[in-house]
């Protein structure tokens, strides 16, 4: 704030944005790996797609078209059955269902996964017990026909299965579903194994053991079970025995059971035809559950029939020298070569989309992607990637980034991929510059994109995705970038809704109260498993195992309130609060928007009637972000900050919240000096100073804070200046302080006059005292003004601007109250020609107007006057010093601006009484009047 004294300007300094902002990472961009990663797999399998489309031309048009009658039927039969494989290819891309369940490389392969892994021991029992049903009926009749039936129809049901487990399948399940079968699976497989142990009976010499690991498993598997549903013995013995990181323990107990089932299941009968048929099964179906789709099917199909018949060479028959057998050797070489190279391309794309994960690890960490969501974004940006580079030309994806990918998605109809874009954008932001700086400039420049992230923030149900927009914003209106301002601020006032806040009414016109908030679903924790075995030894191989675990790891996210919704409103805050910092037009149209600084004010009450809506942390961070934007506000300068203050002052709760804080024994420092900043640049309107002199509290605790050494200097310092203000030109507020405390209010002043960072503060309540409490002060506070006198009088002579403006003030009111003191100091200390100077010096030097001291002048003649009035003698030492011509001088350059005692921007504040041009007159009545007597 601009105020009368240089002190009176005091910056808070900004808080810390725990956020990543100073993360060291790249000047490249993030990405750039796996962007090449991406385009060099594209390439590869565009080669593929190439050398398809070239052997199915050839095979049409050459094979089928010059040799139809010749062919041997093998190469027909395999001629044929490429070309339709290679037709349902071609055609499949305009159908993309189809295509991804053929043809996809990207998801041909994918994890086993838990529910995989269940799938194949539950088939695996089905397939033992058919398996043992048929060696105990032997190969006749028409029971053991159909057992073979049924064995052969295992593996297609477990390749069904599989496709049906997929993620996308298992969205089909209802949710109590899903967690039923999560939750009972292991057991009911491990139930399975019942009937086969007894059908094994007659082929298994060890039974016994057979039983005992089956009691021992089943054992084990029913304690993981009810430890997943809580059951407080059991839990709390798993407790004891899995110590830290008790759910990924359990879940790697878990597999090694049903793995532990599976190896069971292959050894349960010594019958060799039961472990021909189970052993084969198990690998058969660990492959077929792990095959997204058929591309590497396909791919092996293509291989096998080009390498079975290029091995075998015979493609002439016995009439090797027919004329229409003409260069048909060449020409299915040519064809064979390039169906093998085909499939060979696309069994190296789906090893190398397999090996994807690398550097899509890579990217998580160093993009700062954080929790599994930062997974799935990068993920997302993976699949985004390989699509453009397959849609459109390889150089195209040149162009390929995070920040086209997380505008492309937040232009999308899709709520993941918009939460997918969001996120992706807000983990760029967190960059080191300049890639920070340049993609803020991208994300300025795209209005439409500003747009999207504007309606995110005024979605009727808050989600994580409104969270993270509403953080993005906050980042651009940091950098000064808003372009749309108006929306902006309405998409902010809208965030100030959606954190949980409790509306009451009028019981006489209102049917009943009403809470409105949002309850978040439970979040589900991260598993790190770079903290697994970190206490074991130092051996390389577990060194290594840190190692890949350390990169394999996910980034915690960082701690978040319970609801998301509940830090809108701060976030919202934070966007109001760059957009104050920024231009005169965001902080009219904060002033124009109805209702918003009153639920700004809203969120700075300590506590609550009611229910209680937020706990005490969220609760603190509100409080704080509340005040953070109110100082803000107030601290606005031109005739929209006076606007700002009126509208402020004016709500009816905001001196009470204040006066809580203040006097909160747990406030802190920050809010406490937020709080003094705020009242400070309110009181700078006269009825505001009555306003807050009539709630005794705040002086007090002012009063406490400014005189306590043991309170930081900053808030001192603040709260001094709060009371420097309240003091000005308010006579009740002068007298509070003085018999408000038990302490010698103005001794403590005088002394703070010596100490450079207290000077202006301590200078300008002093002035206060002695300009509209000088009846009230005790003989005691008189010395300790004149012990002050001499350090004001030294100070007086070498400062300059608004500081020689307040000292001058409070020395031009000391010759007032004491002006034996006074006069004495001047004579013994030799003072009085010198002083006298720099008081007509200061008049000269100060014609130009100075937004700090604009009264500096006025300040002058005031104490040139009362030295006048005091003793004609200063007269002549004014009138030798220069003072008529400076007098000219102020005449002539004299401006509305010193008629104020502040100025912020274009608007003068704290209108003096009398206007300097009376001064002037007054001045040079006494300087005449002195000329006349000699």
């Amino acid at each position: 704030m601009a105020g009368a004294g240089g002190e009176h300007h005091v910056r808070l300094p900004p808080p810390a944005h725990g956020r990543g902002l100073g993360r060291v990472v790249a000047a490249t961009a993030p990405e750039q790996r796996l962007s090449c990663f991406v385009r060099a797999v594209a390439l590869i399998e565009r080669l593929g797609n190439a050398l398809g489309a070239l052997a199915f031309t050839w095979a049409t048009v050459v094979l089928l078209g010059g040799y139809p009658t010749v062919l041997q039927q093998d190469d027909f039969t395999c001629l044929t059955i490429l070309v339709f494989l290679e037709t349902g290819r071609m055609l499949g891309r305009n159908n993309r269902p189809d295509y991804q369940l053929f043809f996809y490389t990207r998801g041909a392969v994918r994890p086993l996964g838990w529910s995989g892994l269940i799938v194949v021991v539950w088939l695996s029992n089905i397939m033992a017990l058919l398996s043992l049903c048929l060696c105990a009926v032997g190969g006749t009749g028409w029971i053991s026909k159909l057992i073979t039936a049924l064995i052969i129809t295992v593996p297609i049901l477990t390749a069904a299965v599989g496709q049906f487990i997929s993620p996308r399948a298992l969205k089909l399940v209802s949710k109590p579903v899903r967690r039923a079968l999560s939750l009972g699976g292991p057991l009911v497989a491990v139930l399975l194994m019942v009937p086969v142990i007894f059908m094994s009976i007659p082929k298994n010499r060890n039974i016994v053991a057979t039983w005992i690991l089956f009691v021992l498993l089943f054992l084990a598997v029913l304690m993981l079970t009810l430890s997943r549903i809580h059951c407080p013995p059991v839990a709390k013995l798993l407790d004891i025995a899995l110590g830290s990181q008790k759910v990924f323990k359990r879940r790697l107990l878990m597999s090694m059971c049903m793995l532990a089932e599976l190896l069971l299941l292959a050894l349960m009968s010594d019958d060799p035809f039961y472990r021909i048929s189970m052993i084969p099964y198990q690998a058969c179906a660990l492959v077929s559950v792990s095959l997204g789709n058929l591309q590497i099917s396909m791919a092996a199909l293509r291989l096998m029939l080009a390498w079975r018949l290029v091995i075998r060479h015979d493609y002439y028959g016995d009439n090797a020298n027919d004329p229409a057998k003409a260069n048909l050797g060449k020409s299915l070489d040519v064809f064979y070569g390039m169906v093998l190279g085909q499939g060979a391309l696309y069994l190296v794309v789906c090893t190398l989309k397999i090996l994807s994960f690398i550097p899509r690890r890579s990217l998580v960490r160093r993009g700062v992607f954080r929790g599994q969501t930062g997974v799935e974004s990068v993920n997302s940006y993976y699949g985004y990637a390989m699509e453009k580079c397959m849609d459109r030309n390889v150089l195209a994806g040149m162009n390929i980034s995070l920040w086209s990918f997380a505008v492309d998605s937040l232009d999308s109809d899709s709520s993941m991929l918009q939460l997918h874009g969001i996120q992706t954008m807000h983990c760029l932001l967190l960059q080191m510059e300049p890639i920070r700086t340049q993609l803020l400039a991208k994300l300025a420049a795209s209005t439409k994109t500003v747009a999207t992230l504007l309606n995110m923030l005024e979605w009727t149900s808050p989600s994580r995705a409104t969270l993270l927009a509403a953080m993005v914003i906050a980042e651009l209106a940091k950098s000064h970038r808003v372009i749309n301002i108006p929306r902006t601020v309405k998409a902010a006032s809208a965030l100030l809704d959606s954190g949980s806040q409790q509306r009451r009414g009028s019981p006489l016109l209102n049917i009943e109260d009403q809470v409105h908030g949002l309850v978040s679903d439970n979040k589900s924790g991260i598993l790190d498993s770079a903290t697994l075995n970190t206490k074991l030894g130092g051996s390389w191989m577990l060194i290594w195992w840190r190692r890949i675990s350390g990169f394999w790891a996910i980034i915690p996210e960082p701690e978040e309130p319970p609801e998301d919704q509940d830090v809108l409103p701060v976030l919202a805050m934070s966007i109001l609060d760059s957009l104050a910092s920024g231009d005169q037009d965001s902080c009219e149209e904060i002033s124009r928007t109805n209702g918003l600084i009153s639920r700004i004010i809203g969120f700075a009450s300590n506590c609550k009637g009611g229910v209680p809506i937020y706990t005490d942390a969220q609760q603190k961070i509100l409080v704080r972000s509340s005040l953070q934007l109110l100082q803000r506000l107030t601290d606005v300068s031109g005739e929209i900050g006076v606007t700002l203050r009126h509208k402020v002052s004016r709500h009816p709760f905001l001196l009470r919240s204040l006066s809580e804080i203040l006097r909160g024994s747990t406030s802190g420092e920050e809010l406490s000096i937020l709080v003094a900043a705020t009242l400070r640049n309110l009181a700078i309107d006269r009825n505001t100073r009555q306003s807050i002199g009539r709630k005794q509290i705040i002086i007090s605790s002012l009063m406490q804070a400014f005189l306590s050494p043991d309170v930081d200097r900053l808030q001192r310092k603040v709260s001094g200046q709060a009371l420097a203000i309240l003091a000005m030109d308010n006579v009740g507020n002068c007298l509070t302080m003085l018999r408000g405390t038990e302490c010698m209010f103005i001794g403590d002043l005088a002394r703070m006059i010596h100490e450079d960072w207290y000077r202006c503060v301590a200078a300008s309540l002093l002035r206060s005292m002695c300009q509209h409490a000088r009846h009230q002060l005790k003989d005691s506070e008189l010395r300790e003004l004149a012990y002050a006198l001499r350090e004001v009088l030294d100070q007086t002579m070498e400062a300059e601007g608004a500081e020689l403006d307040i000292l001058v003030g409070l020395s031009s009111q000391m010759s007032k109250v004491i002006p034996g003191h006074f006069a004495q100091e001047l004579e013994v200390g030799g003072l009085k020609g010198p002083f006298m100077k720099r008081l007509v010096d200061a008049l000269n030097a100060n014609i130009e107007r100075s937004a700090s001291c604009p009264g500096i002048r006025r300040t002058i003649l005031e104490q040139a006057i009362n030295l006048m009035e005091c003793d004609s003698g200063y007269t002549s030492w004014l009138n030798d010093c220069g003072l008529a011509e400076a007098l000219w001088m102020v005449e002539e350059t004299a401006s509305e601006a010193e008629d104020y005692g502040l100025l912020m921007g274009d608007a003068g504040l704290m209108e003096a009484t009398e206007p300097l041009a009376s001064l002037v007159a007054r001045a040079k009545q006494l300087l005449a009047t002195d000329s006349t007597k000699l």
